[in-house]
């Protein structure tokens, strides 16, 4: 379930994945809500493109540390790589 940064506290939240257009934010919004993981997002800037390298927005997704792993395989089952440091 979508939460506000004050939900979480001072926790460090792991990023979960960097979703670069729209409609993959909200497949993934829609399969954390389903499988019922709470979870922050937030648009920041992110280094994209091959040949026109700028910087573009996209939407950031966190979660708790105890539920990323869990958050993973949500992502996997609706086919997305989530992001590993």
């Amino acid at each position: 379930m979508r939460r506000e940064p004050e939900y979480f506290g001072e926790q460090e939240l792991p990023l979960l994945f960097i979703a670069k257009r729209l409609r993959d934010a909200l497949r993934i919004e829609q399969a954390l809500t389903e499988a019922g993981v709470d979870y922050l997002v937030e648009t920041d800037t992110y280094s994209g493109g091959v040949i026109f390298r700028g910087e573009r927005v996209g939407a950031f997704f966190y979660v708790r540390e105890s539920d990323a792993e869990a958050a993973r395989l949500v992502l996997g089952r609706s086919g997305f790589e989530p992001y590993r440091a």
